[in-house]
């Protein structure tokens, strides 16, 4: 029975994530699987991946055969590493301790590589963040200048009203005296 390594699909439309499983070769994709050995979701970033280290060995170590994916997923997390290491200390080429060795120092420089990759995101979304509330800030600084502008121009006509308002009221005071003046002469003059 050819037994593969590889993704079952999960989730919703668009949305998927997925479920690493040993499966018959045979076997429909989202159907009958052997052993779930860990999960893929594609949605997060970077990508969440939990894994089932020694059961991934074990199922690699009794020949089962990665797809495509799956083989990437298990190189990124150390599988594909580990399987090559175990595989030189068979031949002789060195021991255990050196193969230990060599896996844990690939594997720190591995996760330093993750951690600056979520700290330049985390970075990038502050910054994006930031800029976007110095635009706010800026676009409120405008619409306060204009409204402030719209008030003390509001402030003025009403002010140029009022005066005009008081001048023509003053100007028929003036009117009127002059008339009651104008009356009182003509009187007079008669």
């Amino acid at each position: 029975m050819p037994v593969k390594i590889r993704l079952a699909r999960h989730g919703r439309k668009r949305y998927a994530y997925y479920h690493i499983v040993v499966a018959d070769s045979r076997s429909p994709r989202d159907g009958k699987y052997i052993e779930r050995i860990g999960s893929y979701n594609p949605n997060t970033n970077p990508a969440t991946i939990n894994l089932n280290f020694d059961k991934a060995i074990d199922w690699l170590g009794k020949g089962a055969q990665p797809t495509d994916t799956a083989r990437a997923i298990l190189s990124y997390k150390g599988v594909m590493m580990k399987k090559h290491l175990l595989e030189g200390v068979k031949k002789g080429a060195f021991d255990e301790a050196e193969a230990e060795k060599r896996f844990n120092a690939w594997l720190t420089e591995k996760e330093g590589k993750i951690q600056a990759k979520k700290d330049q995101l985390a970075g990038a979304k502050a910054d994006a963040s930031k800029e976007r509330l110095e635009q706010e800030a800026k676009i409120n600084a405008e619409r306060a200048e204009a409204l402030a502008a719209k008030k003390a121009e509001l402030a003025a006509e009403a002010e140029a009203a009022a005066k005009a308002a008081a001048a023509e009221a003053s100007g028929e005071e003036a009117e009127e005296e002059a008339t009651e003046e104008g009356t009182e002469e003509t009187p007079a003059a008669e």
